[in-house]
């Protein structure tokens, strides 16, 4: 006798996905999720297409802590900017990573020579530390920054994620999900943002971020 079918087939379907993921290398948030997506690419078939987003850029002109509005500053993002301009956004990945390790793990400061230092370990032009006293790539870096948040709305933060048509912030999570636990996060978060008209589930953080 064959087994009884389900009406709904509520299995994740593992097909490649392209996973857009916008970033501000100095937000700690943003790089916990950042190693999580990487984790889930080991988990599941995904290709991860990075982007910059300016926290600065979403702060303008808002009623926030200074340090915000100032302490989030333009430097790191023009930077990454300029790298994507000499050399194609598929620079981006192991910019943000050598950039996230040293500001959120080694607690190096966000000056020309971390800029520099993680450049030349992406095998990139050091150089382009120079671009974070630049306006040069501004227009660019509003553009990029643009792309991301069109799709979510100006009142969320860093990482933006697009993916099978849906866009959305976060999510928020400390420490990073490793292994299968990773991936089915990822399968939650799709079923979620697939469904039309849903828009937030949220709870006050009792923790700092976790880098481990």
């Amino acid at each position: 006798m064959p087994m009884p079918q389900d009406s709904a087939d509520s299995t994740p379907r593992h097909t490649v996905s392209a996973v857009d993921f916008w970033f501000d290398p100095q937000c700690p948030w943003a790089w916990i999720t950042s190693r999580w997506i990487h984790e889930v690419a080991g988990q599941r078939p995904l290709t991860i297409r990075w982007h910059v987003m300016s926290l600065a850029v979403l702060n303008e002109g808002r009623d926030v802590p200074h340090k915000y509005r100032v302490g989030l500053g333009f430097g790191p993002v023009r930077v990454c900017i300029a790298a994507e301009q000499k050399y194609g956004p598929e620079v981006l990945g192991r910019l943000y990573t050598e950039l996230g390790t040293r500001y959120h793990h080694e607690k190096a400061p966000k000056d020309r020579a971390t800029l520099r230092a993680a450049l030349e370990a992406a095998g990139l032009d050091g150089e382009l530390a120079a671009a974070m006293d630049s306006t040069e790539y501004d227009t660019a870096l509003r553009a990029s920054h643009r792309a991301g948040m069109d799709q979510v709305g100006q009142d969320v933060g860093t990482p933006v994620i697009a993916v099978d048509g849906n866009a959305f912030f976060g999510p928020v999570v400390t420490p990073v999900p490793r292994g299968e636990a990773a991936a089915k996060l990822w399968d939650g978060v799709l079923l979620v943002t697939a469904t039309d008209g849903f828009f937030e589930l949220k709870r006050t953080r009792d923790r700092k971020p976790v880098f481990d």
